[in-house]
């Protein structure tokens, strides 16, 4: 019989897991305090709970750590690893630290179906969906490494490698987890889910009753240039997709962000920026702006604009009245772009 994975239970899904085997809900309690604040991961050392049931725990459940298969030190502190689950399947998960505290960057599948033009992620098609379990893994293996320094993990980006809302409910499982006072405790301001912009699954995620961060990854301010980078544009255009953002504004009361990519030559112009602009504000959404220099992929040959051309884009949607800032660059030195070091493992294998 295959064990479950205790990491994958939100706690009130924990409550009736207990009482569902006639167990009190207390079991919940005692299970969450011994593995996330106590740090116990071991069924034997779980004293308070009785003999026989850490016998039934010990045969059905288990605590499942991915193995760290590759790991990647930069200069600035950045840590990008190469993560094995139980079945073999890799994925990446990176710990980038800001003044502000530790950043862990999760993936949420493994291999990617969106198809993305610029995207290292989309070397590699899906396998499969991750766990919510898995995922929560990704976190607990960051604060092993951080446990050593002392600290651990204070945001997390579900903004690996995979689609969140291709695969909705066991990442939504994994955010009640990390959310969770009894849990980790992240708070949900300092937890971000990023969409390429999934149209249904904005609307339910507005609907969760969370307060959790929306991300939407843009890239382009007209349907005409993100149908060209971004598939998913083909199957929800531009309106379409505003208002679910719209929607989700109003149910979830919370600003989104636009994730913008900025391609030399193809979505840095001015014009651009002014296009953008403009649909923000004939919109109506009240979202922020955030401008990441592209990555270069060597597969997929998209350039980094000038340091010129990203101040100026920058620069004039601040004018316009959009709040707007350029992202913080991590693991210049390392494989930076998400998917990079898995797809260049895979690579090596074949």
């Amino acid at each position: 019989m295959e064990k479950k994975d205790l990491f994958g239970y939100p706690y009130a899904q924990l409550e009736a897991e207990m009482l569902s085997r006639g167990e009190s809900k207390y079991r919940a309690r005692q299970l969450y305090g011994w593995i996330y604040e106590k740090g116990v991961y071991d069924f034997e050392k779980m004293t308070d709970i009785s003999k026989a049931f850490r016998e039934t725990l010990k045969n059905e459940y288990a605590l499942s750590f991915p193995k760290i298969f590759q790991r990647q030190d930069a200069k600035d502190g950045t840590i990008k690893l190469l993560l094995e689950m139980d079945d073999g399947a890799k994925v990446e998960t990176v710990l980038m630290r800001y003044n502000y505290g530790n950043v862990a960057c999760v993936s949420s599948q493994v291999g990617c179906n969106m198809g993305c033009a610029f995207c290292a992620s989309g070397l590699l098609k899906r396998e499969r969906n991750l766990t919510s379990g898995e995922m929560v893994g990704e976190v607990m293996v960051l604060n092993q490494i951080l446990k050593e320094e002392g600290q651990n993990v204070t945001h997390v980006v579900v903004m690996g490698t995979g689609e969140p809302f291709d695969n909705y409910e066991n990442v939504i499982s994994f955010v009640r987890v990390i959310n969770e006072q009894r849990g980790l405790a992240i708070g949900a301001r300092h937890i971000t889910v990023s969409t390429c912009g999934l149209v249904p699954g904005i609307k339910k995620y507005g609907r969760e009753g969370l307060q959790i961060n929306l991300a939407i990854s843009l890239h382009a301010p007209n349907d005409t240039l993100r149908n060209q980078i971004m598939p998913i544009s083909k199957a929800y255009k531009m309106p379409e997709l505003l208002e679910a953002i719209k929607d989700y504004e109003e149910n979830a009361g919370r600003r989104v962000t636009f994730e913008y990519i900025l391609i030399k030559g193809f979505n840095d112009s001015v014009d651009c920026a002014n296009e953008l602009a403009d649909l923000i504000h004939d919109s109506g959404i009240f979202a922020y702006v955030n401008l990441i220099p592209i990555n270069p992929v060597k597969e997929k040959g998209f350039l980094r604009p000038s340091g010129e051309a990203i101040h100026a884009f920058h620069d004039r949607l601040m004018k316009r009245g959009i709040n707007t800032t350029i992202r913080k660059e991590f693991g210049t030195d390392i494989d930076a772009a998400c998917g990079q070091l898995r797809a260049k493992y895979q690579k090596s294998t074949q």
